[in-house]
């Protein structure tokens, strides 16, 4: 297992050069808690509820069915979540192919039962109602 790309929504933002970005703390603490939470429904196999707690841009982007088909095919020979830690968190305010907003992008080490290393990308936004969804999802 080489690389695992599970969504086309917002895998430009691994080219960060060209984004606009600025601090904000209190920003990078909330998406990362709603990154984890998200990611724990990944981890319970809940793929459909993943994808109604995602953002709109994610869910305008993907179908539900294909979206559970996907993470299904990557995920699960992976086995269960050993453990996770946050890597990186960057605010962005412009990410390439996306309308700006606020992003923000969170870089995970993370250790399955049958892979001992992968690096998983989430990318939360601030959705229209003040909420913090994860619009972007890359794992390798």
């Amino acid at each position: 297992m080489r690389y695992f790309v599970i969504s086309m929504i917002l895998l430009c933002v691994l080219s960060i050069a060209g984004c606009k970005s600025s601090g904000n703390p209190e920003a990078e603490k909330a998406a990362v808690q709603a990154a984890q939470g998200w990611l724990a429904l990944v981890d319970a196999g809940d793929y459909a509820q993943s994808w109604d707690e995602a953002a709109d841009y994610f869910k305008n982007a993907v179908p539900q069915e294909k979206w559970v088909e996907m993470i299904q095919g990557v995920r699960n020979p992976l086995g269960a979540k050993k453990t996770r830690e946050v890597k990186s968190s960057r605010y962005k305010t412009s990410v390439p192919g996306a309308p700006d907003g606020e992003y923000v992008i969170i870089q995970f080490n993370t250790s399955f039962e049958n892979k001992q290393s992968a690096v998983e990308t989430v990318t939360p936004m601030l959705d229209k109602d003040g909420t913090w969804r994860v619009s972007g999802y890359y794992i390798k």
